[in-house]
């Protein structure tokens, strides 16, 4: 795939979702290999208005990671996609009707201080000490085409690993001390429960999902900064979100957050 065709995917994609224009097929060939999906991505982010203020983690599909080799892939959240929201509250986030769209249960670590630039290998002790605060929410997956993950990890990954933004939640209260079969959620769509599970439905759970973005910025040139939000995977599935039908998640003890799916609209 040559630079000119991955810069066009890039720039195709951001002139969709800046419009908030839905597509109706994947702009060119799906890129073939991780090297070509995430300088797509990079693209992506040049093209884009605004910083990138965190991250987003997902699990590799079982066929993927084998085909790969990488249990994760990531991809950005840019400033004007998060909401700050109290327990209880579901604020207004934008989806794309007639794309994809879908709301995760997730538990978002904050990343407290800048990763040192050069270091390109990190232990899970090392990932864990970089954490500042860990805090409940949801990611708003979601992209002008609708059929993103029928092409794949790869293509996923290009499209800015189908992100749209963030629900940011409370603190969890003591989240060091806590285990992973004690950070559980349950997600209602439309007042109907569709999903229950918690952290320990990630494998490796959140510190994973943090130290594979520690390593995989740094090889990217990216490295996290002090603030970071990183999404690090659902714990209880994937749920089709459709305008106006209010989503809420249950974290137990830790509180409860919400979103209210609205149309998007074009913001450049």
């Amino acid at each position: 795939m040559t630079n000119s065709h991955e810069q066009n995917i890039a720039a195709r994609y951001v002139e969709a979702r800046g419009r908030a224009e839905l597509m109706k097929a994947y702009p060119g060939e799906v890129p073939d290999d991780l090297e070509s999906a995430y300088r797509i991505q990079d693209h992506a982010i040049g093209l884009w208005p605004e910083p990138v203020v965190g991250w987003k983690v997902a699990r590799m599909p079982p066929a993927a990671e084998a085909e790969l080799g990488v249990d994760r892939l990531a991809g950005p959240v840019f400033n004007h996609c998060i909401a700050r929201a109290e327990s209880g509250e579901a604020p207004d986030m934008p989806i794309f009707v007639g794309g994809f769209a879908a709301v995760e249960a997730e538990f978002i670590a904050v990343i407290d201080r800048d990763a040192p630039a050069d270091k390109r290998t990190w232990s899970r002790d090392e990932a864990l000490a970089m954490i500042g605060d860990l805090r409940i929410g949801l990611e708003i997956a979601g992209s002008p085409l609708a059929t993103i993950n029928q092409l794949g990890a790869l293509a996923v990954i290009s499209f800015c690993g189908n992100n749209t933004g963030l629900v940011l939640g409370p603190s969890i209260t003591d989240w060091r001390a806590r285990t992973l079969e004690s950070l559980k959620s349950t997600t209602t769509v439309g007042g109907k429960e569709v999903g229950s599970g918690g952290a320990f439905n990630l494998t490796g759970g959140y510190v994973r999902s943090v130290q594979f973005l520690l390593e995989l910025a740094a090889k990217r040139k990216r490295p996290l900064r002090a603030g970071d939000v990183i999404a690090t995977g659902q714990t209880n599935g994937v749920h089709a979100l459709t305008a106006g039908q209010a989503s809420m998640t249950d974290f137990g003890d830790a509180g409860q957050v919400g979103v209210n799916p609205v149309a998007a609209t074009a913001i450049r």
